[in-house]
């Protein structure tokens, strides 16, 4: 009988090995699953995170799964039974929309250290469903330094504005967040809340004004903006040298060296009450490991090596205040100060279907449509597909002063 060679000698008692660690109960490991939309910096400021969770639980591996169509994919993986165990929120409506539906599991997370309206939006009562893990400040006009004045919207033709309007699934929101910025700071914190929250006319009154004045606002800027990248709308060959924008810093398209530098700056776009949005995480299974890794999403150690990694993120944990980067930090502390009213994002807060509404009915303005009838078509959606029980609340506070 002919011998084995020692290759195979060796061959098999590795696998004798391997198979005696797994039938003697050796350590296993715990995997959780956690789907995301970012790309770029922003993902990398996220796995920064990841992997000092991993290394202080060496026992659960985290697996992030990156799509541009979040709304999209978590629906179909809610309706099939088949939820990550972890997710990225695609708006405060979806918050209420999951836990309507028994979706979304309570959280035994300590969220006290989260600045309002941030905390509460995540909360049902006293139970907490949703940790705002990255915030963002909208309510932002950037321009370049080495203008003698800056920037204003009741300015039209002033400045050429850069815009883009391209996201993917999501396209038509950089709009969508001037138009509601305007609402707040020229109509209040009252109108604004009532249009948020579905209890206002589109076509009549704040809402109509607003649409006139960013298309006014905006002007030439609105030629090609569909096509263009809201990333790249300040170097895209159709730009023409624009040199101004709105929006949070983590979207702006000016370079981010630029940023650092202070060649661009920026101005709040009200003097009483800005815009905020934020990317919260909600759980949908049981799952152990998961509970650790969202508990330690929202913990300050977290945060704090977050938004001192690439991306630009905010923190809405009160006890976040240092930043590497001095214009980051100056933004952070806008959202910790008594001097402003903050109001999350209208388009985040309504019915994820209106919402979407609202982006297609953006870009088709912006390709030249007439307003009146897609403001009027948006009311017809509101009054279908808008909330069938409340709104989000609160959707505008006031941070206390410490």
């Amino acid at each position: 009988m002919r011998r084995p060679t020692a290759p195979l000698l060796r061959c098999a008692l590795i696998l004798g090995l391997l198979l005696a660690s797994v039938s003697c109960g050796g350590p296993e490991r715990s995997k959780v699953t956690i789907m995301v939309p970012w790309s770029g910096t922003e993902f990398r400021a996220f796995y920064a995170v990841v992997k000092d969770f991993e290394h202080g639980h060496p026992g659960i591996d985290v697996e992030p799964q990156v799509t541009r169509a979040l709304t999209q994919q978590l629906d179909a993986a809610v309706g099939a039974d088949a939820m990550p165990d972890l997710a990225v929120l695609p708006s405060v409506g979806a918050i209420t929309k999951y836990r309507a539906e028994r979706a979304l599991q309570k959280l035994d997370v300590d969220t006290r250290a989260y600045i309002e309206p941030f905390r509460a939006l995540g909360m049902d009562g006293r139970d907490v469903y949703a940790v705002p893990v990255k915030a963002d400040l909208k309510s932002l006009l950037w321009y370049d330094a080495r203008f003698t004045e800056p920037p204003s919207p009741g300015r039209p033709g002033r400045y050429r504005w850069c815009l883009g309007l391209e996201s993917g699934p999501t396209s038509g929101w950089p709009g969508a967040d001037w138009i509601a910025d305007l609402v707040l700071s020229d109509a209040g914190v009252d109108a604004y809340t009532d249009w948020a929250s579905g209890n206002a006319e589109w076509a009549e009154g704040p809402v109509r004004d607003a649409w006139t004045a960013w298309g006014n606002t905006v002007g030439s800027g609105l030629k090609g903006a569909t096509a263009r990248n809201f990333r790249q709308a300040a170097g895209s060959k159709d730009a023409q040298g624009c040199a101004v924008s709105h929006g949070s810093l983590s979207a702006m398209p000016f370079r981010s060296a630029q940023v650092r530098d202070d060649q661009y700056t920026y101005v709040p776009s009200s003097r009483d009450a800005l815009e905020v949005s934020a990317d919260f995480v909600g759980k949908f299974t049981r799952n152990d490991g998961a509970d650790a890794f969202i508990t330690y999403l929202a913990s300050t150690e977290a945060q704090r090596t977050w938004v001192n990694e690439p991306g630009f993120a905010i923190s809405a944990n009160r006890k976040v205040t240092e930043y590497d980067n001095a214009i980051q930090g100056r933004i952070a502390g806008i959202l910790r100060s008594p001097d402003f009213a903050l109001c999350f994002s209208a388009a985040d807060a309504m019915d994820p279907d209106v919402s979407a509404a609202f982006y297609r009915a953006v870009l088709d303005y912006a390709n030249g449509k007439e307003a009146g009838p897609l403001l009027a078509a948006l009311d017809k959606v509101q009054q279908q597909l808008g909330y069938s029980s409340s709104a989000p609340t609160p959707l505008c506070s006031t941070p206390k002063p410490r």
